[in-house]
């Protein structure tokens, strides 16, 4: 191989006999695809799992009806030809991708990869000048706009208001299990645990690059235990909170976030200036957590706000107090 130089075939290059085989090994993948999605779905969604499972049952129709067309017009055997081979092909993205993102998204890919088939064989079939691949070619975009409005129907007739409130009531649910609540909790700990041990150092030393290098070391540090201890407190089989890995990256990257931004400010090497913009910082990520309490977790927000705000500042004076004595 030549680095540099694509060894993909063109699409115009294809002949009739390579363009049904590659429509059918198509067709097999999204099937696939459509499969993981409704497995992955089915206890929670189940309304929009069977959504899917029959958006599967259909593509595997449409993959027989070209499998007789083949065997009608070639034969049997089937060329091995499939998307990574051909320049221009429209792609899938990696099923493990999609379904992070939640229910919606997972829709929105459905209606998608149907919609991305079937221009890709409308601007095929305006390309090419023979007639028996043109009308090939506009039979399979004709199909893919079938597959794209049956989609939708079977969204609209299985996933009706109610049931679609109740499944995103559920993903929303999920998303504060697994991502808010660990990293709600990394936030407040690295906010509040690590002001007394950087405002201590800086009124003790009023070094800048010292009390820095304490709070980068706090962040960072706590950050580390915050992400391993949620991750191995729970593994989200009974509870339902989700992946520990999910939780542990999102607990361990607020805390140190939470930690880092009251530290950052004294990058700045005039001791007093640094203080003023981090006791600032400190304020704002006080209300920013209780902000998300009350968003998230329906905690009122004044009561949320004293704990919080309260409970920091009482940390922030300690750190204050041992650093000046």
């Amino acid at each position: 191989m030549i680095p540099g130089v694509s060894h993909r075939r063109r699409f115009a290059d294809l002949t009739e006999q390579e363009v049904i085989a590659l429509a059918i090994s198509s067709e097999e993948d999204d099937a696939r695809i459509y499969r993981t999605y409704a497995d992955r779905m089915r206890e929670d969604y189940p309304a929009s799992a069977s959504v899917f499972a029959a958006m599967a049952a259909e593509e595997d129709e449409h993959r027989r009806r070209l499998i007789d067309l083949h065997q009608a017009r070639f034969g049997d055997v089937i060329p091995l030809i499939r998307r990574e081979h051909v320049a221009g092909f429209y792609a899938r993205r990696p099923v493990w991708l999609i379904e992070n993102l939640g229910l919606e998204r997972m829709r929105d890919e459905a209606r998608q990869m149907e919609r991305d088939a079937q221009r890709f064989y409308e601007a095929a079939a305006a390309r090419t000048s023979d007639a028996a691949t043109r009308a090939l070619l506009g039979d399979l975009a004709a199909a893919e706009a079938g597959h794209s409005d049956k989609a939708d129907s079977l969204m609209d007739a299985t996933v009706t208001p109610d049931v679609d409130r109740d499944e995103k009531d559920a993903a929303h649910r999920q998303f504060v299990l697994t991502w808010v609540q660990p990293g709600l909790a990394g936030l407040m700990d690295g906010s509040v645990s690590t002001l007394a041990p950087i405002f201590a150092t800086a009124f003790a030393t009023q070094d800048t690059w010292t009390t820095f290098l304490v709070g980068l070391a706090a962040s960072v540090g706590a950050g580390i235990s915050m992400g391993f201890t949620e991750a191995a407190s729970d593994d989200g089989q009974i509870s339902g909170r989700g992946s520990p890995v999910k939780r542990g990256f999102a607990s361990g990257v607020m805390t140190t976030l939470g930690g880092l931004g009251h530290a950052l400010p004294y990058l700045i090497t005039d001791f007093w200036t640094a203080t003023v913009i981090a006791i600032a910082v400190v304020f704002v990520e006080l209300w920013a957590i209780a902000w998300i309490q009350n968003r998230y977790m329906q905690t009122p927000f004044f009561r949320a706000a004293l704990q919080v705000v309260v409970g920091g500042a009482l940390v922030l004076g300690v750190g204050i107090l041992i650093g000046s004595g």
